[in-house]
């Protein structure tokens, strides 16, 4: 009995020794679990933006699969998508332990990742007309504005437009080109390996004769050649959807007219009714725009600024149309400049008379405005005859006022006598001032008179070299004497209250050819 007693106790210790063994073994090759190491940390817990995904193996085994895993949304998509991605990878060391499948938590990752898309950038394309940007989702609509923009001006659809890369370019920047459809069709056929003889009657089979044009039927006429005014680009972007403009709208915003302020110099002999003529704009409209205009008889200055709205669209189309017409036209005028004449004066020697023609030329546009014109051929059916003139060169005198300051009191003209043995028709004007008011010269010339005048008490009389002469009274102390040559703004004389006056005061006079004239539409 005692020697079964212990082969029982034998037996059992074997059988425990052999499971542990077995169990051993298989902790070792299973797949799935992992061996118990003296190598720190075996067994890590993969977190991604707070969420528990699994357990792997190895450290970077976590970070290759979140690559993994952006890798596959990305591809699902041309865009460019942004993703929060906040990784924690958190190891410890066991004996062993269960791992996840890696396909199980790169799953697990695309579908955290899905959640947390932050933004889609979609691929578009900018294109910048100058300091003017217009972002667009595809080059389709790009070449789609720019070719509605072509389409405006080429009722026959002769023209297409191609983007082409620029070369000069460091980084890629597409540039559009404007082509004749046709043309190129018939350049592409055109084979470059003939020469001399074979290639003149291959350009004169296929219409590109270059024989010279001796009558209006050898020229082909409409659209000769189109392009873009402005410099324009376009490079590739990624944006998020609220920055893309449709082509409806880029159309309305780069092709239809906008409103743009501009400047107009006033050049010498400008009036408001030719400067409105010239820019198309009404009168009253500019006037509303320009502060310095009372109204639409305000004296304008040589140098003047005005500020002239015109209506321009963004993106201008320039173009080259060869035209025949027939026309009644004037020759030029021929001029015969006078240097001992003043730019005003000017003598007709003799009258023009116009002829008519009929023309060939080349006209060109910016939109709808005409820039230039260049007669290709014209058949004189009656000569013109040129008007032939006489013009001064020498820029006339200018007068301002000879006061500073003073009321205006009395204008120009018809009058009630302000006083007893005053004339009832005013030859001048009259300011207010105080008496000892320094009065300067309108203009420089030589001194006519310097005293006494009768009615005007104490006067100056000034003749300038226009003919024209000026006229000071009332005066109440004369500084110049006759014969002495004196400058515009020089001092001549103090007001005063002499002569027949009804207080102290500067009258003003400016005389042509000895006749008074309103001194108010000379003076500056």
């Amino acid at each position: 009995m005692k020697k079964r007693k212990s082969n029982y106790k034998k037996y059992r210790f074997t059988y425990i020794k052999t499971t542990f063994f077995t169990l051993f073994v298989c902790l070792l090759f299973v797949r799935g679990y992992t061996s118990f190491e003296q190598t720190g940390e075996n067994f890590f817990h993969v977190i991604l933006n707070g969420q528990e995904m699994g357990i792997v193996g190895e450290r970077e085994e976590a970070e290759q699969l979140l690559i993994e895993a952006r890798r596959s949304i990305a591809a699902e998509s041309e865009e460019l998508v942004f993703m929060e991605a906040e990784l924690e990878v958190q190891g410890e060391e066991v004996l062993w332990g269960v791992v996840d499948d890696d396909a199980d938590v790169r799953e697990r990752m695309e579908a955290v990742l899905r959640g947390g898309i932050i933004e889609t950038m979609h691929r578009s394309y900018t294109l910048k007309v100058n300091d003017f940007i217009v972002n667009l989702a595809s080059l389709d609509d790009v070449v789609q504005l720019l070719q509605t923009a072509v389409n405006k001006y080429d009722s026959e659809g002769k023209f297409s437009v191609e983007l082409v890369y620029d070369t000069d370019r460091e980084f890629s920047v597409l540039t559009p080109s404007v082509k004749e459809t046709a043309l190129s069709e018939k350049r592409e056929e055109k084979d470059y390996s003939r020469g001399g003889v074979a290639s003149a009657l291959w350009e004169m089979k296929n219409g590109e004769d270059v024989r010279p044009k001796t009558g209006f039927e050898d020229y082909e006429l409409g659209i000769m050649s189109m392009d873009f005014a402005e410099e324009v680009e376009i490079v590739e972007a990624y944006l998020p959807e609220n920055r893309l403009t449709s082509l409806e709208e880029a159309v309305n915003l780069v092709i239809m007219e906008q409103e743009t302020a501009s400047i107009y110099k006033v050049q010498q002999g400008d009036t408001l009714s030719e400067i409105a003529i010239t820019v198309n704009i009404p009168i009253d409209k500019i006037v509303e725009m320009n502060d310095s205009l009372s109204d639409e008889s305000t004296t304008l200055q040589i140098g003047q600024e005005l500020v002239i709205t015109v209506p321009e669209p963004e993106l201008s189309v320039t173009r080259v149309e060869q035209n025949y017409y027939e026309e009644i036209y004037d020759a030029e005028v021929v001029v015969i400049n006078v240097d001992d004449w003043y730019t005003t004066k000017t003598e007709i020697l003799q009258q023009p008379s116009a002829g008519f023609r009929k023309v060939v030329a080349d006209v060109s546009f910016v939109n709808d405005k005409e820039v230039s014109r260049e007669i290709l051929q014209e058949e004189i059916v009656m000569e013109a005859v040129p008007k032939i003139m006489k013009r001064g060169t020498k820029i006339p005198p200018t007068y301002v006022k000879p006061i500073s300051g003073g009321r205006l009191t009395s204008g120009f003209g018809n009058r009630k006598a302000p006083t007893k043995g005053a004339s009832t028709y005013h030859k001048g004007v009259d300011w207010a001032t105080p008496t000892g008011t320094s009065v300067y010269a309108s203009c420089g010339g030589t001194v006519t008179k310097a005293g006494w005048g009768s009615g005007y008490g104490y006067v100056v009389y000034i003749d300038h070299e226009d003919g024209k002469q000026t006229r000071y009274g009332h005066l109440s102390k004369v500084l110049v004497s006759v014969g002495q040559k004196v400058k515009q703004g020089d001092r001549i004389a103090l007001s005063g209250n002499t002569g027949v006056s009804t207080g102290p005061h500067l009258h003003f006079e400016i005389r042509v050819n000895g006749t008074p004239v309103n001194p108010l539409k000379y003076i500056q």
